[in-house]
């Protein structure tokens, strides 16, 4: 018998491919992705004792299609519906297929992607939409992973498909003038689902597997898809080397450790040999874009034996170039450590300076957090354990925060002066 984690995971792999035939036959996104929806909890409830059907796609079409055809049923205006639908493709009109046929071959997949990535939608809803309809998540396991509850989520992801419809959006490839702009969204939303994974924003727990995990199976999935685009090669690179690590960034009392501190034996070194190897084949053939020296960053981490042994001035030339093709104050802030490992923690809080006047940084955590490092780097205590308080009373996340403390209180020992004996 299949077990539970394998039907979650085939119902997820299912999920856009059964979506995205719903809404090219019948049109109506929000009423397909409702339908898609319920029939994934039938069968997560049917299919771990009954066992999976042979052809599970097509079971997930027939129980989504008999949905859809029970509410145009009864509706008011079923007739026209059924009219309309006919007009659109007389072949599936008011016609749930059988149970044993299997629908045609094609993945939906990219379509389904840019539909919920549209421009028309804040980035949040970009985010929900693509993890519940791309990536078969409840709205519940959405809610939980951002720590909202589960109507102020339900909320966005119905207004955001009630957005879709308004616009009169088609389930059709955008055209080759916002190809670019679209994917670059669809690469955004993903990066920014696997941040949250990797680091939470807030709540007590440093990872959410779940996104992560969705994160990189998306990118794999979009991979696939487009095999030639440099970028999406980078970004699932650099998912790969970031994730590596996660084993290593807690101690054994749940305590947030930092890269120069972590036992590199426990980083996952499958998934860092396939980054490393899909970064190093990506420049070889295509322009380096930012997610593509982001991976190559995290690459250079990955192959050092030991933080000591880091390469920190390939570091440095690698952050220099992203700063040239896409200047952000993050990638400032990322920057600054680089060049105090390699000029001294002076030249990196110089480098800093100016981002304490820049109103996307000023009072941000990580800012403080990374001063208080190059301080304490600086033979500063006093200052940097000020900085480490105030990047501790910046966070929403309890890991972080707890650490940022405890580096404060280690500075408040360590700058006590000596007792001398009388």
């Amino acid at each position: 018998m299949t077990g539970s984690r394998e039907i979650e995971e085939l119902l997820r792999t299912l999920a856009p491919q059964v979506l995205g035939l719903l809404v090219r036959r019948h049109g109506q996104f929000d009423r397909c992705e409702d339908a898609v929806q319920e029939a994934l909890l039938a069968a997560a409830l049917q299919w771990p004792g009954q066992g999976v059907p042979e052809k599970p796609r097509a079971w997930l079409l027939t129980v989504a299609t008999r949905r859809l055809t029970d509410e145009w049923r009864s509706e008011r205006a079923r007739r026209d519906r059924e009219v309309a639908v006919a007009v659109r493709e007389p072949a599936y009109a008011g016609v749930a297929p059988a149970a044993d046929a299997e629908p045609p071959a094609g993945d939906d997949t990219l379509r389904l992607l840019f539909l919920c990535c549209h421009p028309a939608l804040a980035r949040s809803a970009q985010v929900a939409l693509t993890l519940r309809a791309v990536g078969g998540l409840t709205t519940a396991q959405i809610a939980r992973a951002y720590l909202l509850p589960e109507a102020t989520m339900s909320q966005r992801i119905r207004r955001a498909k009630q957005r879709i419809e308004a616009t009169g959006a088609r389930f059709t490839m955008p055209s080759a003038a916002d190809r670019d702009e679209r994917l670059s969204a669809v690469r955004q939303v993903l990066y920014l689902i696997f941040n949250e994974g990797y680091t939470s924003s807030g709540g007590p727990d440093l990872h959410r597997a779940e996104l992560t995990g969705e994160a990189i199976r998306l990118t794999r999935m979009l991979h696939a898809l487009l095999p030639d685009d440099g970028e999406v090669t980078g970004l699932l690179a650099l998912m790969l080397l970031t994730d590596s690590h996660r084993a290593a960034r807690l101690g054994p009392g749940g305590e947030l450790v930092p890269l120069a501190e972590q036992d590199r034996t426990r980083w996952d070194r499958a998934a860092v040999e396939e980054g490393v190897a899909l970064i190093t084949d990506s420049l070889t053939w295509s322009p380096p874009g930012s997610y593509q020296l982001q991976a190559a960053i995290a690459a250079v981490h990955a192959e050092a034996p030991s933080a000591a042994e880091t390469d920190w001035p390939q570091i440095l030339a690698l952050y220099r170039l992203l700063a040239r093709i896409a200047p952000n104050p993050m990638v400032t802030l990322n920057q600054a450590v680089a060049v105090a490992m390699v000029d001294g923690p002076r030249a990196g809080l110089a480098m800093l300076a100016p981002l304490v006047e820049d109103e996307r940084t000023a009072g941000h955590h990580r800012l403080a957090a990374v001063r208080a490092h190059l301080l304490e780097l600086a033979g500063e205590p006093g200052p940097a354990r000020a900085a480490y308080l105030a990047a501790a009373r910046g966070t929403t996340s309890l890991p972080e925060q707890r650490y940022l403390e405890l580096r404060a209180a280690r500075l408040v020992v360590a700058d006590q002066p000596r007792r001398t004996d009388p």
